[in-house]
Formats: C-alpha cells, structure tokens, sequence
C-alpha cells in the first residue's frame, strides 16, 4: 500500500503505508527475523544477527561513554570492516548522526568536513591518524575493543525527518556539500531494493565498494538488513579476488559498478568459479555496454542484470530496471521507483521527488535554496521519460559539449566507442575550438592496439558526423574514477589543457 504523506514542511510525498520507523528499527526487525542467521562476514569474522546486536549494543554504550548524544556527529574514517558497520549502526541506536568519510581523502578535505559538520568524535583507521586534525577527540581501530567493553542497554527514540547521516557529495566542482540522509530516506530505499530484487533472508551479498559512500550504506548496509540477509565485506576490489570470494561465499547479489562486471570478465579463469548462485547484479554510475550485458546473458544465464540510477541527495536509487528489461532497454537507467516521481524540467534536466530525497544540505540553506524545488532535486542530469516510464540519462548538464550550435550528448558517444571490443573505458569531454565553440575529445583504455581512425571510422557508423570524436587520448591505465566510480572529467579536462 502506498498513500501520500506530508513530510519536511510541505512536501506531499508518496510513502509506504505499513514500514520501520527508522533506521535502526529496521536493523532490530533483522534480529528479531533471523536472530541466529548470519549477518555479517569479514575474513575469517562471522557474526550473526544476534552477535552483531550485541557488539552494537556494547559499541553504543561506550560512545555514550564518550560523550555521544542524540543528534551529535561521529565520523567514521573507516574502510569496508566489521568496525565500520558497528559503529554506523551503533550511531543510529543513539540517535546520534554518522559521517562517513573517504579513507582516500586527505588532511585539508579531511578538516574541511570535520570543521562543518561539528563532528564531536572520529572513529578512525589506525594508519590513518597522521590525516586528521587535533580535535574533535579520537577512537583508533586498535583501541575499538575499548568501545566493546561497556555493557548497554540505551536505545533513542528518533522522529523519521531525523537525519541518520550526513553524506558530503564528492565535490566534483567546489566544497562538498553535507546531504543530510534521513531515516524516512533510508527507510524507503532499503525496502525499494528489497521489493524490486525480491531479497529475503537467503541473499547473501558482498560489499565490494565503499561502505562509505550511498550504495555501500543503502543498497548494501541498510538493505541486507532489511532483508536480514548476509554481507560479505571485501577491503578493496580486485577481480580475482572477488570472483573467488563470491563462489565460496555462495553470494547471490551484489551491487558494482559497470568497470568491475567488465574486469570480472577479463580475468581467465572466470569459468572455473561457481558463481551458479549469483542472480542480481545491480549497476550505476555509467552504463553497462551492450556487449557486457550480452556476455554475462551467455556465461551467467540466470544473473539478472539492473540498472540502478540515483545520486546522495536521493538515498541511492531514484529509477531501477527491471532485469527482464534490461537487454530490451540497455540505454535507459529504469523505471521510478513505486515512492519516486521524476519531471523532466523545460531545459531537459531530471528532477527527483520522493521521501527518499534529502531534505538538503547540512548547514548551507543556499545550495539547498538552489538545488530543491517544491521537493524536486535538480539532479544535474539531461534526460527524457518515455510514454512507458522508461527513465533515460542522456549527460550530465555540465558535460553537454556545442560543437557549432549542434548539442553532443557525451553518454551517448561513449556508449558508442564501448560497443568496439577493444575498448575497456570511454570519457568524452569538449576541447575549446576558435571557430566551433568545442570540439569532441575521447579518452579511451584499451584491451588491443587500435588506430585513431579505425575508431573514428567505427563511431561514424553509429553516430551523426558531428558527434564522431576529432581527437583522441588513449591510455593502458584505468580512467580516473571518484569512490563512487563516476569519472572525474574535470580532471581529464585538466590534463588536456595541460593544468
């Protein structure tokens, strides 16, 4: 049942008429379900549902201990570990607010956040100390086990409007902004992932991307607890070692994006695990090339393929794709989601409603007076909705290059150099031209030696004559990717002009 409910002021959003009340709610729901099933693995660690209570509740006591209360912030500077999912889920027992930072940023982002947000304790890698500032107070791995030693009993009453976390935005383009996740947001995706890919309690699924960012903490984190399934945490992505964690941890869903699928493919001895039990596997950030998806309906006939599209502000997933769509409408991102409303605005650009959405950014009423309206977020995106909801991202509006008046959708250039099989990535960006305003630059990894023009006479056979790159870069290492594995144009843009 779905009804519309007013919520954040005045938004009329529609909501899930029967859910958890919070986040939190939803993580004891898990116990209660499936208390002696596995819940948590990391190497040789296992942890079921009712040991993983346990240490929450013992981790929520000894940050109480540290002087955490309800709406204060604990920033977790913490890779994909067990320390990282008890203490995001212990901060949520508190009512306290979790600030996930990347463990890739250094000390000027790192104080920049900490600064913002008033975070009043950090729980961080040990190695990592030397990166942060002086205050506020620390927890360093080795002394985690200290939080484990008190006993506890607390659990916080939350209103939903509450902010559970704040997520700073990659900040591709000036300061990151603090998206302020609510429970009611969190609440709506984890049971949006669970509806549309039929989790239950027998899904067991890795963490193969941060846990940091939105799709580690919605679609993985928050999701395999609403399904009171099992997460498998992987340090960092490496092929082989995901491809032989997944067939002995008999995973069946896992959420990545594109590049990962295209470099499970690449490894030889792909064939030889047993990944019989794998049946969703979700996708965002970029599209998945045709050829991928042909090829995993070869090797892996029962892997339902989904694309999966959303940002920060809108609590990871805005539009899912059905997987019996997806060979049908490889180049849309999906339908809404049942709570989500998306408008295509008079200058192209989606924008986002739902009780998913953020309500906006932490500390910073003008981004937020800037990027909402009538509880639409302006995704930044050029888009088109068609007359059966498919949902399709045509560029970001800040990438659309205007060679002479003419408007090149860059998503749709690289999608064309990933149909060649010698191509592993695209990035197509604009280089300023004299005459034609910009001119269309690719750059391109490679898996064989391919010739400038054998792509350009490829790309001519798909694409209108102006939108055919002019110029091109190509490169043997990976192109240069943010924690949620978006490309960093800006940065490919700057090694062009030379900066």
């Amino acid at each position: 049942m779905i009804r519309h409910e007013t919520h954040f002021g005045d938004r009329v959003v529609r909501c899930f008429a029967e859910r958890p009340g919070s986040f939190y709610e939803i993580f004891e729901q898990a116990v209660e379900r499936n208390g002696d099933g596995e819940a948590l693995v990391c190497g040789e660690q296992r942890l079921t549902w009712k040991a993983l209570e346990d240490r929450v509740t013992r981790v929520a006591a000894g940050l109480l201990k540290q002087g955490m209360r309800q709406g204060e912030r604990v920033a977790l500077l913490l890779g994909n570990r067990i320390e990282f999912v008890l203490t995001f889920f212990a901060a949520a027992r508190l009512g306290a607010i979790a600030v996930p930072l990347n463990i890739r940023s250094q000390k000027p982002e790192l104080a920049y956040v900490l600064e913002h947000c008033a975070a009043s304790l950090v729980v961080h890698e040990t190695e990592l100390a030397d990166r942060l500032p002086e205050s506020p107070p620390r927890v360093a791995v080795h002394d985690f086990h200290r939080l484990l030693e008190n006993p506890g009993d607390e659990v916080v009453s939350v209103e939903e409007e509450d902010t559970a976390t704040i997520l700073y935005t990659s900040g591709t383009t000036g300061r990151p902004k603090g998206a302020m996740l609510s429970h009611l947001g969190i609440v709506h995706s984890a049971m949006h992932y669970e509806r549309a890919m039929g989790l239950s309690a027998a899904d067991r699924s890795i963490a193969a991307v941060p846990l940091s960012h939105v799709t580690g903490l919605i679609a993985l984190i928050a999701t395999m607890a609403r399904c009171a399934g099992t997460l498998v945490l992987l340090p960092a992505f490496k092929a082989a070692d995901f491809l032989a964690l997944a067939a002995r941890e008999r995973m069946t869903h896992t959420v990545l994006v594109p590049a990962m699928y295209n470099l499970c493919l690449l490894e030889p001895d792909f064939g030889r695990h047993d990944l019989s039990r794998w049946r969703i596997g979700g996708y965002g950030g970029a599209p998945m090339p045709l050829p991928t998806i042909a090829r995993f309906a070869e090797k892996l006939p029962r892997l339902g393929l989904m694309n999966l599209y959303g940002a920060t502000e809108t609590t990871s997933p805005a539009t899912m794709m059905p997987p019996h769509e997806t060979a049908r409408h490889g180049d849309s991102v999906g339908l809404a989601v049942p709570c989500g409303e998306i408008r295509v605005a008079d200058d192209g650009e989606l924008w986002i409603k739902g009780p998913m959405v953020v309500r906006g950014y932490w500390n910073d009423a003008a981004a937020t007076a800037r990027e909402f309206t009538d509880g639409f977020w302006h995704s930044g995106d050029i888009g088109a909705v068609d007359a059966q909801g498919f949902v399709y991202v045509l560029d970001r509006k800040k990438d659309v290059i205007n060679r002479g008046g003419y408007k090149v959708y860059s998503a749709e250039v690289e999608s064309a150099l990933l149909e060649h099989p010698g191509v592993v990535e695209a990035a197509v960006v604009a280089v300023p031209c004299p005459v034609l305003g910009e001119r269309v630059h690719a750059f391109v990894s490679l898996r064989q030696v391919i010739t400038e023009q054998d792509l350009r006479v490829f790309c001519a056979e798909r694409l209108a004559d102006y939108k055919v790159p002019e110029s091109f870069t190509f490169r043997s290492e990976p192109l240069p990717r943010n924690a949620n594995g978006k490309v960093l144009k800006r940065a490919l843009r700057e090694e062009l002009s030379g900066v």
